[in-house]
């Protein structure tokens, strides 16, 4: 039993990693330059919330990057 509890405790704190890890590296990713932001701005007031149609025009962001980032700045005016 002792060689049991030891393999999953170490099991655990593996599993703990990768979240924490990965939320940094999601926050790193919402900040947008000063260009995409005004891109952004302008592609939603022409095509609304369609995230995909956005990303599109901006090499590396992925529609979920760009609808967090919009909804994160745009929440208080709601």
């Amino acid at each position: 039993m002792a060689d049991s509890d030891s393999s999953s405790t170490s099991n655990y704190a593996f599993i703990d990693s990768p979240p924490f890890e990965a939320k940094k590296e999601e926050s790193l990713k919402l900040e947008f330059s000063q260009d995409e932001e005004i891109l952004i701005t302008k592609m939603f007031n022409l095509v609304g919330e369609r995230w995909s149609l956005i990303a599109g025009r901006i090499p590396g962001r992925t529609a979920d990057e760009i609808e967090k980032y919009w909804n994160s700045r745009n929440s208080n005016s709601q």
